[in-house]
């Protein structure tokens, strides 16, 4: 008979009913202290030792985030796989969910907050954090519950298929982590749910926002938290010169605040032939021309697309195009600072996985991240955090073996190759999306009141 081979492996855990509380070596991350923590604050820990503790519970949603395309019976069944020998509950599904209901949204709220904020390798610029503000919309279950709180969008082909909601965020650029969110109706605009995040700013940072940020009275009270802004305006915008400065800049006002105007036109040649021009005016409180140069701040205000690829690994990657599970607003809360945390803990992992390795935070592949992560849950791999020596991990040492191509400059027409779109492909537009160089030219400022 041939010789055989034993592999065996120990698995520390919490003890008890709490062990399928755990996010495998994202635990290092999320650990038993701080969800404990935050359940105490909230006033959320069971008055007594149940099956489905109130830690358990907050890791069971958290995970659920990781496996969107399963229910959550399949996700208690991956928490519980790499326990061999351990005795754990089996819920059934109306327990799981009652669960969820006793534990309620302010210890997920609270995990994140702990979570939220940017991470080491965050893209500075002359020692400004550079981060960037932006909204996306997700589609919710419909329920009559759902409905209450996020309304169908309506729309030249019909109301949306599901309600919809907006969810608004704050994030560093470079490492995409999150500082902050807020989230409602898709009806409340993009201004008007911005000042929810003013809290989130400091002073030391660069706030990156399109043209729907540059409302005066919101530039103003973001000027006020300390920190600096880059907002595009539109082109037509009626900014009066108050004073020229040399690299063709100028001063203005707007809502009392002095701000800077730059004016330039961007060249992208495409496949080395066609060219696409774009004329952006962008205002920012980096008033000192010496120390802020306007050619360099025109190149930086592209890493503002950085927060479009978070809510790209958001709703394509985690949660795979899907709408969200609950079938309640409670639900749909608790559900997406659940899922937030789980992105938050991934990124956080990646950032720590490239620290001192002078590698761009954009190579490391966040799909790659999440599989590893995946695998470590379901494996109860890395749980007991003072057990842990390497503290990069598999899921770092994944990221770092299947590292992304360095990054090119991208130009994205607005095209959809979708026969439902409302954004058609136009034949001046040339199909290569990678431009071969990219020319800068800033515009002189205006002489006269426009």
């Amino acid at each position: 008979m041939e010789d055989q081979c034993f592999i065996t492996r120990r698995v520390c855990v919490a003890q008890g009913r709490f062990a399928p509380g755990h996010l495998g070596e994202l635990t290092r991350l999320v650990p038993f202290e701080l969800v404990d923590e935050a359940l105490a604050v909230t006033r959320a820990t069971q008055k007594r030792l149940r099956d489905l503790p109130s830690r358990v519970v907050v890791y069971l949603l958290i995970a659920a985030g990781l496996f969107s395309e399963l229910g959550y019976l399949q996700v208690w069944a991956r928490l519980i796989a790499g326990l061999d020998g351990i005795s754990v509950a089996r819920p059934s599904s109306s327990a799981l969910t009652q669960a969820r209901r006793r534990v309620g949204v302010a210890p997920l709220a609270a995990v994140f907050g702990l979570l939220a904020g940017p991470a080491a390798g965050a893209v500075r610029w002359r020692k400004l954090l550079v981060c960037a503000i932006d909204s996306t919309t997700l589609f919710v279950p419909d329920s009559p519950a759902n409905l209450t709180r996020f309304p169908y969008q309506g729309g030249g082909n019909g109301p949306s298929g599901y309600p919809m909601l907006r969810l608004m965020a704050v994030v560093a650029c470079g490492t995409r982590t999150v500082l902050d969110i807020a989230f409602g109706s898709w009806r409340v605009g993009e201004t008007s749910m911005a000042p929810r995040l003013l809290g989130s700013l400091r002073p030391g940072m660069l706030l990156l926002g399109d043209r729907n940020f540059a409302a005066g009275d919101l530039i103003t009270r973001i000027a006020a938290t300390g920190a600096d802004l880059l907002i595009r305006a539109k082109n037509n915008r009626a900014l009066p010169p108050i004073n020229h400065l040399p690299d063709r800049s100028w001063l203005s006002r707007l809502g009392g605040l002095e701000i800077r105007v730059i004016d330039a036109e961007i060249t992208a040649t495409l496949g080395g032939r066609k060219q696409h021009t774009g004329h952006y005016r962008l205002l920012t409180t980096l008033t000192d021309h010496h120390r802020y140069p306007a050619r360099e701040i025109v190149a930086l205000y592209h890493q503002r697309w950085e927060i479009e690829t978070t809510f790209l690994e958001m709703k394509s990657t985690l949660l795979g195009g899907k709408v969200l599970r609950a079938r309640t607003p409670t639900g749909i809360e608790q559900e997406i600072y659940a899922l937030l945390s789980g992105y938050q803990a991934l990124r956080l992992a990646m950032a720590d996985a490239l620290l001192g390795h002078n590698i761009p935070p954009d190579r490391a592949g966040f799909t790659v991240a999440l599989n590893a992560a995946r695998d470590q849950l379901v494996h109860a791999a890395g749980i007991i955090t003072d057990t842990v020596i390497d503290l990069v991990g598999k899921i770092g040492h994944a990221v770092r073996a299947y590292l992304l191509p360095p990054r090119r400059t991208r130009l994205c027409p607005r095209v959809v190759k979708r026969a439902i779109s409302k954004h058609r492909a136009k034949g001046s537009i040339d199909r290569t999306n990678y431009p071969t160089k990219i020319t800068i030219k800033i515009l002189p400022g205006l002489t006269t009141d426009p």
